[in-house]
C-alpha cells in the first residue's frame, strides 16, 4: 500500500502569482488587441473580450485570497 505524498505548500503563493502576472498580461494583451482592432471588430467580439476580462478580474481577487490564505497558513 502506498502512502500519499505529504502536502507541500511551501511554493504555493510564488505558483499564484506567476498565475497573477500571466493572467494580468492577457488582459492587458487583450485591451490591447481590442484598441488596436477596434474598426475590425464587431460589438459581439468586443464585447465577449470585455466579458473575458471581468471574468479574469474576479479569477484575481480569488487568487489575491488565496494568498492570504497561504500566509495565513503559513503563519
Amino acid at each position: 500500500m502506498t502512502t500519499p505524498k505529504p502536502d507541500d505548500r511551501s511554493d504555493n503563493v510564488k505558483k499564484i502569482k506567476n498565475t497573477i502576472d500571466h493572467t494580468l498580461q492577457n488582459m492587458n494583451e487583450a485591451e490591447d488587441y481590442v484598441k488596436a482592432h477596434s474598426n475590425e471588430l464587431n460589438s459581439a467580439d468586443k464585447e465577449d473580450i470585455m466579458s473575458k476580462n471581468k471574468r479574469r478580474r474576479e479569477t484575481i481577487e480569488g487568487l489575491r485570497s488565496e494568498i492570504e490564505d497561504e500566509a495565513n497558513h503559513n503563519g
